[in-house]
């Protein structure tokens, strides 16, 4: 039988949503919004496996607020930063882990099938994202924000998660990158640092990432209306 593992980074502080609290306990819709996005992952055909990556204060909490899924999930304890939380996540892999997603906690309208799809693609590639293609003109500033340049937007897109790696790749690329000292928003960013190939997976632009409250708002017209 074939293991499928899937993290979850769910460490953050929620300064940006100025909630006081790790904005994946609040109020959505009646559940956490952590919650919703573990019913898209247990939705899945593909999940054997998931791991929720917490801090050690948060654990009590986020497992209340899980309900039905708390037994389903393995606990492993954050770092300071999303890179070390990941860091930490995938060195506490089991043994038998080949290939792995990490998903955002706070993406909680990911929809199952983009999961599965996700999964099906690293089966061929070693890296893949999910990501959407950018609709707006993106400018280029500098430290004064003065327009330099317009990229081509035929070949931005914005990322999203999941992202898939094959374990051995994605543990040697946050060793490297502890060494060096590199900071990156996510974990296909290291892959690029060594020239290493990720491939896109076109996603859709309901995944969005909750960070702000009006955020929060968006998410719960379309779980009232999903």
């Amino acid at each position: 039988m074939i293991i499928l593992h899937l993290l979850i980074p769910a460490a953050g502080s929620g300064s940006r949503m100025k909630a006081g609290k790790n904005k994946l306990l609040l109020n959505l819709n009646g559940e956490s919004i952590l919650y919703w996005t573990l019913k898209a992952v247990f939705l899945s055909e593909k999940v054997s496996w998931v791991g929720i990556i917490g801090q050690p204060h948060d654990r009590s909490e986020i497992i209340n607020s899980i309900k039905e899924f708390a037994g389903k999930i393995n606990w492993i304890n954050g770092g300071n930063t999303r890179q070390e939380s990941v860091r930490n996540g995938v060195n506490n892999l089991p043994s038998n882990a080949v290939k792995v997603l990490i998903h955002d906690g706070a993406r909680c309208l990911i929809k199952s099938k983009l999961i599965d799809k996700c999964f099906t693609e690293l089966e061929e590639n070693d890296a893949v994202i999910l990501a959407v293609k950018v609709t707006d003109t993106i400018k280029v500033v500098n430290e004064n924000r003065i327009i330099k340049e317009t990229p081509n937007r035929n070949f931005l897109w914005a990322a999203q998660t999941p992202q898939g790696f094959l374990v051995s790749q994605l543990k040697k690329a946050h060793q490297i990158a502890k060494d060096n000292s590199w900071n990156v928003t996510d974990d296909a960013s290291l892959f690029e640092r060594l020239k290493w190939p990720v491939k896109i997976i076109e996603g859709n632009s309901t995944n969005i990432k909750i960070t702000s409250p009006i955020d929060l708002k968006i998410a719960s017209l379309f779980l009232g209306n999903s």
